[in-house]
């Protein structure tokens, strides 16, 4: 701990506090172009059989990519098939995986997310208590992934060399991490090739995935290669596999590649998926077909309803070529439509003029409905959900909602940290994005003192997700303590200069796995000055700046003859070190007036 004496003098006997230092940003100022909606059932249909078209409208054309943006190492074949009476996804998958290290690989590692839903004994249940958010697990419900047959193209049966490991916590009841064993290694720079079948019982709607009535959110639904990091990937000192279980805090860490993605539904339900169609779906007799694809992508995600009102606009702004904004409403929210519009545009056009271009031809907003929220506020790549259809009238949450959920796009989808291990280099950066959208765009600028003093558990911010005490404590430092930080490191080198670290980060490490430390180097690379305390007090550390007025004491005193009151006022620090302290004191008069205290600490026995 840290006390100072401060003196002041003046008239009038006065109230000192604290106050928290505003946050002041400039306005940005950019063109929205504005575009009448297409608004039909769905965007494309094709029909086989005795039923009527119900548009006519072209197939899409896959865009020409002049190279890959990122290095692809995964390609994903896969075709799925809903049976929406039992709720079960039948599944196939086409995988390749290119060996990226200097090693050969003889093992390779699957995420099988479902099974975190399969009994209450699994990791994620565990530490959960079945409860995400406020949404709770119904008691009837369970959810699995089981993997039918592993083959090799030349048809070598390889399910009896799997294995379920638990890595993190030894837990045998937990699934949701798979050891396959190759019959031959892959060398450095080969690839191997696995065709799989898979089935997915879907549990009704909760953490990020299920069903609601005849809705389906189908979100980490197909097995899941790991993320295999080269010597030098995130401080790697030896290549290996990163390796975890799905738990009650973390989310997803995965390679980029190329997704192609057949989806069969019943014939009346309209898709919403990662990517864009590559063909108009094909109804044939009482099932609809589609077909997506979507490059230099980590997931692919799909919602399918047959009550899903839709809406498309183009847009394109100066870092946003031209990307459709597809809108699937459940029908208690199609008369708020212009709302999410709106908050799409404003989202896409600051992130790119701030950050970079949005490279996608597509960006889907998906909003489940009444009972759905458990699938909602989460991002994928180029899709997002938003909260579900229950209030009639929103505030600015559902502006907020987007706003965040699009902000991923960004801070995970292109620039795609670990979110097992370092889950506030994506939720942290994602919500001070969102509050800056909110505040230049819609005046709704975030409290933040006042969310600081929410904070009664800080902790450090580089830690695994599930090393939290709760989900209480897990949310108040990746959200809110990570964008403090951030906040703080601006108002110390001002809005402009934050505005190029941000901007660099993102072009430095887009489509790349960035750590910690790498976020580091580019604030000390661009502000020229060492970050190192900072860092290893407020991300490293579990600190917080936390200082509070110990003591005050008032004396009459007379200078050049005029009776005067001096105080002297005891400030005491708690926690990390400020460069300035802001001292607010509300003076008997009914004035006010403002001092900024320079720290320059002094140890007390």
């Amino acid at each position: 701990m840290t006390m100072r004496k401060i003196r002041f003098r003046r008239y009038a006997t006065w109230l000192i506090v604290l106050a928290a230092a505003a946050i002041i940003s400039g306005v940005w100022k950019a063109e929205q172009q504005n575009h009448q909606p297409a608004v039909g059932t769905e965007p494309y249909l094709t029909v086989q059989g005795n039923t009527a078209n119900e548009m006519a409208t072209p197939a899409p054309e896959i865009p020409q990519t002049p190279e890959p943006l990122s290095q692809r190492v995964v390609e994903y074949h896969m075709s799925v098939t809903l049976d929406a009476t039992k709720m079960r996804l039948q599944g196939s998958q086409n995988l390749t995986w290119k060996n990226p290290g200097t090693v050969p690989v003889k093992e390779l590692y699957f995420h099988l997310y479902p099974n975190a839903f399969e009994s209450k004994q699994s990791t994620f249940m565990k530490e959960s208590g079945g409860q995400l958010r406020n949404d709770k697990a119904k008691a009837d419900s369970f959810g699995h992934m089981r993997v039918l047959s592993v083959k090799t193209v030349q048809g070598d049966d390889l399910l009896s060399r799997m294995s379920f490991v638990q890595p993190d916590d030894g837990n045998k009841n937990d699934h949701t991490l798979m050891k396959l064993v190759l019959p031959t290694a892959v060398l450095p720079g080969e690839q191997v090739t696995l065709l799989t079948q898979f089935e997915v019982a879907m549990p009704a709607a909760f953490a990020r995935m299920g069903y609601v009535g005849d809705y389906v959110m189908a979100g980490q639904w197909y097995p899941k290669l790991a993320v295999y990091e080269p010597k030098g990937v995130r401080g790697r000192t030896e290549e290996g596999w990163n390796l975890h279980q799905y738990h009650g805090n973390s989310e997803f860490y995965a390679d980029f590649g190329i997704f192609d993605v057949v989806i069969k539904v019943p014939a009346g339900d309209i898709v919403a998926a990662t990517g864009f169609p590559t063909q108009q779906p094909v109804v044939s007799g009482d099932v609809k077909t589609y077909h997506f694809y979507a490059d230099d992508v980590h997931d692919f995600a799909w919602a399918a309803s047959p009550h899903f009102v839709y809406h498309e606009e183009p847009f394109s702004a100066p870092n946003v070529p031209g990307v459709k904004i597809k809108l699937y409403l459940d029908p208690k929210q199609q008369d708020l439509k212009d709302r999410y519009l709106a908050a799409a545009k404003k989202s896409l056009t600051r992130y790119s003029q701030w950050y970079g271009e949005y490279p996608y031809s597509t960006l889907s907003i998906v909003v489940p409905p009444p009972g759905g929220n458990g699938t909602g506020g989460m991002e994928y790549p180029t899709l997002i959900t938003a909260w579900d259809a229950t209030e009639a009238n929103p505030g600015l949450d559902l502006e907020r909602v987007v706003v965040h959920e699009i902000g991923h796009q960004y801070w995970y989808g292109m620039v795609a940290s670990n979110e097992f291990e370092e889950a506030w280099l994506d939720e942290g950066f994602t919500s001070y994005s969102e509050d800056r959208v909110m505040a230049e765009e819609y005046g709704n600028a975030s409290n933040l003192p006042i969310e600081a003093s929410y904070i009664t558990d800080p902790a450090a911010l580089r830690q695994n997700a599930w090393d939290y005490n709760t989900r209480g404590e897990y949310a108040d430092n990746v959200y809110t303590k990570a964008k403090l930080a951030l906040t703080a490191i601006e108002r110390q080198v001002g809005a402009q200069t934050m505005n190029k670290v941000l901007r660099t980060y993102f072009q430095r490490w887009k489509f790349r796995h960035p750590s910690t430390e790498d976020f580091q180097k580019v604030l000390q690379d661009v502000t020229k000055a060492d970050w190192a305390t900072f860092f290893d007090q407020y991300v490293y550390g579990g600190l917080m700046v936390d200082y509070s007025i110990e003591s005050i004491h008032s004396q009459p005193v007379t200078v050049d003859g005029k009776p005067l009151v001096e105080s002297t006022i005891v400030v005491q620090k708690h926690g990390g070190t400020a460069g300035t302290v802001p001292i607010e004191m509300h003076l008997s008069d009914g004035s006010t007036v403002v001092r900024m205290w320079t720290v320059r600490m002094r140890r007390c026995s």
